[in-house]
């Protein structure tokens, strides 16, 4: 065994305490740390008070502590350059650099990318005005997908049924400021009916490996009901028509890549693939409903703990450039998970600072299950509390998705918060 590299993850989530407890099991990775954190990342990795945004601090920090490659997980960082700043640094990152970030960081950016380089997508127009709005909504039929162009935390995403509220959705973003900067610029889209899948992919900029496709569970309620939110529960791998991974290869993976090449943009990361699959069958298609430049949560939370090899080789690889050396990482079996959240949410009106029970538990049925923190602190005493909407992930692994998804839930039963809510159908269509 070679010598190992000291990490550092950036980020405090369900998402990061997946990837510290990835890298964990690495025999490339050395010491490992992670800014800001979380009581349960502490476990795993040393935790520093540091925002992930702050480049000139994460460098800093980097070299205090030897730290020779950096995880970026959150989305925020890699759109402001963290990566640029870094590997002008001379330390290695995971995750693009500005330019290659903008596929999230700007929708508008990811859409006309991807007419530039004939990516299946659904007709667009992007908006600066009230009455391009008005044009854009005219040759469309509900329901409507208004997207607010910037970052917007998950909140920027509409689907209004009528074109009244449509229109209102548009006036509250452009002119009353509803989302800030982010809705400054908007997207609007044809609606395209099917079902969404999740593809994740580690690439170097040519060399990729596919990671297991997943799907996650956005509404927030069981029967798909209730608001969007960030997402409130995973599972992997999803079955799939077959040819539909390698139409995911060489419709879209591929042509990305290229493309990013032909523009000049090294890119270094994960892409995240959110798709729609059209039709059925051998006939299926599949057209991107979105790009994301880092790992999704709560994707991450289900894809991860399914990886065989070495996690940590693998992404070391693709920071230096060269991922061909590293072996596949894809392996057997299902993973399910479950995001527990605080009452009130998706709202901002919620409790925080409630003591949190079970997380611990063990005895029948809490075999090949674990729990990822996500929204999560600790109060005056030490004790765990929330800190946040969604508080945190129970995980179940087993070789059938009935064994995985009977473990995810058998752990979050042992855990309660005072206004706990959680989905109790996740994976339904795959029953």
């Amino acid at each position: 065994m070679g010598e190992r590299t000291n990490a550092l993850v950036l980020g405090g989530g369900g998402r990061e305490h997946a990837l510290v407890h990835a890298l964990s099991k690495s025999d490339a990775i050395g010491d490992l740390h992670c800014a800001p954190g979380n009581p349960g990342i502490e476990r795993l990795a040393e935790i520093h008070k540091l925002d992930p945004r702050d480049a000139e601090g994460v460098v800093s920090l980097c070299r205090g502590l030897s730290v020779g490659l950096v995880v970026i997980g959150p989305e925020a960082p890699l759109v402001s350059g963290v990566a640029d700043a870094l590997r002008d640094a001379g330390i290695r990152a995971f995750g693009p650099g500005g330019s290659g970030a903008r596929l999230e960081g700007s929708k508008s950016f990811a859409k006309n990318f991807m007419k530039r380089h004939g990516i299946p997508t659904a007709g667009f127009a992007v908006c600066d005005t009230l009455d391009e709005c008005r044009a854009a909504l005219a040759v469309r039929h509900p329901p409507y997908v208004i997207k607010a162009d910037g970052l917007a935390s998950g909140k920027g995403v509409f689907l209004p049924e009528d074109a009244e509220e449509a229109l209102g959705i548009c006036r509250g973003l452009l002119l009353n400021g509803m989302l800030g900067d982010a809705g400054r610029r908007l997207v609007i889209e044809d609606y395209l009916p099917g079902r969404e899948l999740t593809v994740f992919a580690i690439t170097d900029g040519r060399s990729f490996r596919l990671l297991a496709p997943s799907r996650d569970h956005k509404r927030a309620f069981d029967g798909d009901k209730g608001p969007n939110t960030g997402g409130m529960g995973a599972y992997a791998p999803v079955k799939v028509p077959e040819g539909t991974m390698e139409r995911v290869t060489e419709e879209v993976l591929r042509p990305t890549l290229d493309g990013l090449r032909a523009e000049g943009i090294e890119y270094r990361g994960v892409i995240y693939m959110g798709l729609m699959l059209t039709g059925s069958g051998s006939t299926a298609g599949v057209s991107v409903v979105e790009y994301n430049v880092r790992f999704g949560d709560p994707e991450t939370q289900a894809v991860l703990p399914l990886l065989r090899g070495d996690f940590g080789q693998a992404v070391l690889a693709c920071a230096d450039g060269d991922l061909s050396r590293s072996p596949a990482l894809r392996g057997s079996g299902s993973a399910l998970c479950v995001v527990a959240a605080s009452g009130g949410y998706p709202g901002d009106d919620f409790e925080r600072g409630l003591p949190i029970e079970g997380l611990d538990a063990e005895g029948p049925g809490m075999a090949g299950s674990f729990v990822y923190h996500s929204g999560v602190g600790r109060g005056e005493r030490g004790e765990i509390v929330t800190s946040g909407g969604r508080v945190l992930s129970a995980v179940g692994v087993g070789e059938t998705f009935g064994e995985a998804r009977g473990r995810a839930y058998s752990r979050m039963s042992a855990i309660s918060f005072k206004n706990m809510h959680y989905r109790r159908d996740i994976g339904w269509s795959e029953e």
